[in-house]
């Protein structure tokens, strides 16, 4: 009779010894899977919170803005529409916030632009000169040219000066060039196409020389939108002009830039005698420095110059 521990010798001889177990690589890559499709998801859940899916009361596609809407801001919705189907609604959140916004226009006393007002962009009365740095250096380094030319367009026979208590001469109005003006000023033009910001191509952009004679004093008033910065390179300050800016007093000074955003409540005045002679600025309309480069297309868009 054959013992079970001989039995037990025969079979190890036959068969290959059963290794030792290891946890192997599976867990590990299955944890990996789950983590990237929990990201997945996370992004996903993310995108449709944030996107605008279209205009309020319409689709993307098609549709028509909610018949409620004032006739302004219905043409804004189209046109916002119509630049999404040609283009992309990547990165419009903030301005499909804005329209939204304007059938509720509560905003705060001290800052109400009169036309259009972008959500979530930093404001402040008034920027630092290195929010633009390029531009306003730029705009200093031709100051001096910028003045001859200022002076042969204020002392010859030019046409085209608006009337009214401050007067202006166009390079740019509401983005649309004023050619012979601008031939009569050839070195501002060209400085002008160097800027690196400027808005030239919506009805919110403007270059152009300002004057203001002694005594005069600009009534209190809002600028039409947040969305820009307006530079004012001083080229004849005299004594005795005032700039008050959201309740906050500036100053000028000859040859150089100041940032203001002029959708705060401000105000001009030349206190100055007659003998001062006038207070003279070039102005130029920038991108305010938050406004992100797909919005900038969307708004030149939506705000193209016209009738």
């Amino acid at each position: 009779m054959t013992c079970p521990g001989a039995l037990d010798g025969f079979f190890s001889t036959l068969l290959p010894a059963t290794p030792p177990w290891r946890p192997g690589p599976e867990p590990a890559l299955a944890l990996l899977v789950w983590l990237a499709l929990l990201f997945v998801w996370y992004c996903y859940r993310v995108g449709s919170e944030r996107a605008p899916a279209g205009p309020p009361g319409g689709l993307p596609g098609g549709g028509h803005p909610a018949p409620s809407l004032p006739p302004g801001v219905r043409r804004l919705h189209r046109s916002l529409r119509a630049y999404a189907q040609r283009y992309s609604w990547t990165g419009m959140g903030r301005v499909h916030k804005a329209l939204r916004e304007e059938l509720r226009p509560e905003r705060p006393a001290i800052q109400s632009p009169r036309v259009f007002h972008l959500p979530e962009l930093p404001s402040a009365p008034c920027f630092p000169r290195d929010a633009q740095r390029h531009d306003a250096e730029l705009l200093e380094c031709a100051c001096p040219a910028i003045l001859r030319e200022y002076q042969g367009v204020a002392g010859g026979t030019s046409r085209g000066w608006t009337p009214g208590p401050c007067q202006r001469f166009y390079l740019y109005r509401r983005g649309v060039c004023q050619l012979q003006h601008c031939r009569a000023c050839p070195r501002t033009y060209r400085t002008l196409a160097t800027l690196r910001t400027f808005v030239s191509a919506n009805r919110f952009g403007n270059a152009c020389f300002s004057v203001l004679q002694p005594g005069t004093v600009l009534p209190r008033r809002y600028g039409p939108t947040n969305i820009r910065l307006r530079c004012h390179l001083g080229l004849m300050v005299p004594p005795g002009c005032e700039l008050v800016v959201g309740g906050e007093p500036q100053c000028w000074s000859e040859g150089h830039c100041l940032l203001l955003d002029d959708s705060f409540l401000h105000t001009t005045a030349h206190n100055g005698p007659p003998e001062d002679g006038p207070f003279v600025l070039f102005i130029v309309d920038l991108w305010h420095p938050n406004v992100a480069g797909a919005e900038r297309q969307a708004l030149d868009y939506i705000f193209a110059p016209g009738p």
